[in-house]
């Protein structure tokens, strides 16, 4: 694949990585939906979060939409990097004035950065949770089954009642925050939707987005920690 995507115009690489972040970005509000009932937001929160777990790792249709978004994920890092590597390649020595304008904000020049730092935490999910259910990695030590399911609530409820865990974790996700605040426009940009009108809305929604989505997963660690 990774030739194929390395023929592509850049337009195209620009295309098929902003429709990808696209879905990236809306599973993250499903996965955060879920995610929110470790905590006693509800009377019969771990029920729901049993249920909606159990919904998601038996559903056939979410089985097939876990190869999409291992796809997406993987297509929308593949392009990433490429498409850092033909910037840098174009720009081998940095502009002598730095520049003012939301193209070259933080946000924007430190993509690379935080999309490893998502890469990290994607990893570490996945041996904790994911891997885990696949059975290619080994449950953490003192999990349970229920009707010979894996117990995700309590494994969660046991490695954030970790202190050190549960820091990281809110330090990788501020990481997944600075990547979707410029990310968010950025897909919409790239697609040629760039309008007067059109544009300040975006951003507003994507700042909006970004600050419920960052602040969510963080509550959940936050609330580990302060109890």
């Amino acid at each position: 694949m990774s030739k194929t995507v390395v023929k592509l115009s850049s337009l195209s690489k620009k295309y098929l990585m902003a429709f990808a972040g696209l879905f990236l970005v809306s599973f993250l509000l499903v996965h955060l939906g879920i995610n929110l009932f470790i905590l006693p937001i509800a009377p019969d929160h771990e029920a729901i979060f049993g249920e909606a777990v159990h919904f998601m790792t038996t559903n056939p249709l979410i089985k097939i939409m876990e190869v999409v978004l291992f796809g997406g994920f993987i297509l929308h890092a593949v392009l990433g990097v490429i498409l850092q590597l033909q910037n840098w390649k174009a720009r081998p020595v940095g502009y002598a004035v730095a520049q003012k304008s939301k193209v070259y904000s933080p946000f924007s020049r430190y993509m690379i950065h935080t999309g490893i730092i998502i890469f990290i935490f994607l990893a570490i999910h996945f041996m904790n949770f994911y891997f885990v259910k696949l059975g290619w990695s080994v449950a953490p030590e003192g999990a349970h089954t229920v009707n010979g399911n894996h117990d995700f609530y309590h494994m969660a409820l046991n490695l954030f009642s970790n202190p050190f865990y549960s820091v990281l974790y809110i330090v990788l996700i501020l990481g997944l925050g600075f990547h979707l605040h410029h990310a968010f426009q950025s897909a919409f940009q790239s697609l040629g939707i760039n309008h007067p009108t059109y544009t300040p809305v975006i951003q507003a929604i994507g700042t909006v987005y970004t600050v419920v989505v960052t602040l969510g997963f963080m509550s959940i660690p936050l609330y580990f920690l302060l109890a």
